[in-house]
Parts: structure tokens; sequence; C-alpha cells
């Protein structure tokens, strides 16, 4: 590796012992938790919410190294935004902050499990605060449209 490839390498190693918002928040406002078998990632995303902002969001779990950064770097990007703004957060929000919009066809599970994640909780969150059933049915449209 040379250049930008052996500092974005050495980025994701450095997350992946050093996690940023790596624990659990006791009284959160979400949870949720997926894997990837075929890795044997296993990430648990707990936020507290408060005015429509999400004020703390962390994780736990065991991953690969292309996990555990990608998921610090999703925290990092989410804590203090907009309920709306977390809805717009795309896979290229991770990976180009890692340098990794070319990852392999069989480590983009490893990077995205995190956004699916992050995404499965604000979807159950805002489903479990709407009144109208339209309005729960649309997010179930708008998720089931991301991966």
């Amino acid at each position: 590796m040379t250049g930008n490839a052996d500092i974005y390498h050495e980025i994701i190693i450095d997350y992946s012992r050093n996690p940023a918002n790596f624990g659990k928040i006791e009284n959160h406002d979400v949870t949720f938790h997926d894997s990837n078998p075929l890795c044997g990632d296993s990430i648990d995303i707990d936020m507290k919410i408060d005015d429509n902002k999400v004020t703390d969001i962390k994780f736990h779990g065991n991953g690969c190294a292309i996990c555990m950064a990608c998921t610090s770097v999703l925290t990092e990007i989410t804590k203090g935004k907009s309920l709306d703004d977390v809805r717009k957060i795309e896979k290229h929000d991770i990976l180009s902050e890692l340098g990794l919009e070319h990852l392999q066809a069989v480590r983009i599970k490893c990077a995205l499990l995190s956004l699916k994640v992050l995404k499965s909780a604000l979807y159950t969150y805002l489903a479990d605060h709407m009144d109208d059933s339209q309005g729960v049915d649309k997010l179930k449209e708008e998720a089931s449209s991301l991966y």
C-alpha cells in the first residue's frame, strides 16, 4: 500500500482497536441488534433521542476491523443530528470517510452492517412514535428499499 491507502489502513486499524462511542446507553430510547453470520459480526446500537435529535449513540458487539471502523465512524456522523438528517445518511457517507468506496463485494456487508442496524433502530423509533398508520406504512416502504 502507498499514499492514501496506507493512511486509510491505519485509520481502520485504529478505529477497530479504539472504537468511538463503544459501550451501552442504560436508558436508551431505542436499541437494535443485527449480525452478519458470514463474517461473525454482531452489532447492537443504542440511541438516546431528545427533541428529534440523536443526543447520544453507542454501540457494542464484536466485528472485524472493517465493521468496527465503519460503526465507529457512523456513530460519530450520527451524534447530534436530527432524525431527518439521520434518515438521509447513505452508504457512501461511511465508505468515503474510510476510503472504502471500492470495497470488495464480500466485505460490503461488514462495512454496512452498522448502517442497517442504525436505520432499523431509527425506523423502529419513528414507527413507535407515529400516530397515523399511513406514516408507518410509508416508513416500512422506505426501510425496505434500503437494501
